[in-house]
């Protein structure tokens, strides 16, 4: 943890004034994409295996395809589409944060590097300093394969782009007063309340619904 903390310019001894690992994700949190692996049991007993990117600022996910044999090089080339994908927006982001897990490798690292981006790395056995991306991982087993029978990976790949696209752009955030990640202001105010129609969406076949009033 020692070694991370000075890398980011942060003074790890706790009778200096330098700012704790809380206090600089905090206040460099525009500028960080945090990514983790996660896997995801299949009703055939397969193991799936996924990569989440989650922008610290805007808490944007982006979630790579699942796949059965996690390699680094499929890891290296996930991180090359988020780049294309993420376009000019990449230019906002300074860090990114893994953990040591050895699907990364240093041709991972290479890929965040080349855009200018230092790479973080966690400690050993310690999820909370990469725990935006960790509540998130968590978030997306409860709402979604935890209670639905997935079957392939196709099936996988569905499933977790609607719950991507319904994350992003519906589900409200604290953190940005209750806005979806990818809205940049509240929604104008409806009139006539108590007589409009509430539209619901089904996402996932009903695991979760979204809500609006009709125009």
């Amino acid at each position: 943890m020692w070694e991370i903390l000075n890398a980011a310019g942060i003074d790890p001894a706790p009778r200096r004034s330098g700012p704790t690992w809380r206090e600089f994700l905090t206040a460099q949190a525009e500028g960080i994409i945090a990514a983790d692996f996660f896997h995801i049991d299949t009703a055939l007993g397969r193991q799936l295996y996924a990569l989440a990117f989650l922008e610290h600022g805007t808490r944007r996910l982006h979630i790579t395809g699942p796949t059965t044999r996690p390699t680094r090089d499929r890891a290296v080339q996930q991180a090359r589409n988020l780049t294309a994908d993420l376009g000019i927006r990449i230019e906002t982001l300074h860090f990114l944060l893994r953990d040591r897990d050895g699907k990364y490798g240093e041709a991972f690292d290479a890929v965040f590097a080349a855009e200018e981006m230092d790479i973080l790395t966690s400690a050993p056995q310690a999820p909370r300093m990469n725990a935006h991306c960790e509540r998130i991982i968590g978030s997306i087993r409860r709402e979604a394969p935890d209670h639905a029978l997935i079957m392939n990976e196709t099936h996988a790949r569905h499933a977790l782009a609607a719950y991507e696209q319904h994350y992003n752009e519906h589900r409200p955030h604290q953190a940005r007063n209750q806005l979806p990640p990818d809205a940049h202001e509240q929604p104008a105010a409806a009139h006539g309340l108590s007589t409009g129609k509430v539209l619901r969406t089904r996402i996932l076949g009903g695991l979760i619904n979204e809500y609006r009033y009709a125009a």
